[in-house]
């Protein structure tokens, strides 16, 4: 297992949070367990305003992310985070929004090394179905994304 900074239990699931002393460097979505309560002020941080969200979807994060990713993949990263709460956008809409190809904004969405605060959740399949979730296409992570949604209101 990784060394979390802190674990956050929310409905069904459990965030890992990953970070230095000044930036996130991971997010990751868990099997349920044990809270690790964090030690450092980023990791306190982290779990606030996770909590917040947890409360209210609409809440907007405010944390420092470590750069990450090719530049193709922050292009695509930054396109998610712009999709407001409650939305959705289609692979396909992401890809032409940025000149690219559907398959390429799925790769770069399962890359996504800080999910619900860069929320590919809401990146969806043309049809509206759920698509593939952080390189699954079931099981858990599948049933973390269909919660996402749902607590989004979608």
């Amino acid at each position: 297992m990784k060394p979390y900074a802190a674990i956050l239990s929310a409905p069904g699931f459990s965030v890992g949070i990953c970070c230095n002393d000044d930036e996130i460097t991971e997010i990751a979505y868990l099997e349920p367990q044990t809270e690790v309560v964090p030690k450092t002020l980023l990791g306190k941080e982290a779990v606030r305003q996770l909590r917040a969200w947890l409360r209210d979807p609409r809440f907007e994060f405010g944390l420092p992310l470590a750069p990450a990713g090719t530049h193709f993949q922050r292009r695509v990263w930054q396109q998610i985070a712009a999709i407001p709460a409650g939305q959705t956008r289609s692979y396909g809409e992401v890809a032409a929004a940025i000149h690219s190809g559907p398959r390429a904004v799925g790769n770069a969405c399962g890359a996504n090394p800080y999910p619900i605060v860069v929320p590919c959740h809401r990146v969806v399949a043309a049809n509206q179905g759920l698509g593939g979730f952080a390189r699954q296409r079931g099981g858990f992570l599948l049933d973390v994304k269909r919660w996402l949604l749902t607590h989004e209101g979608i």
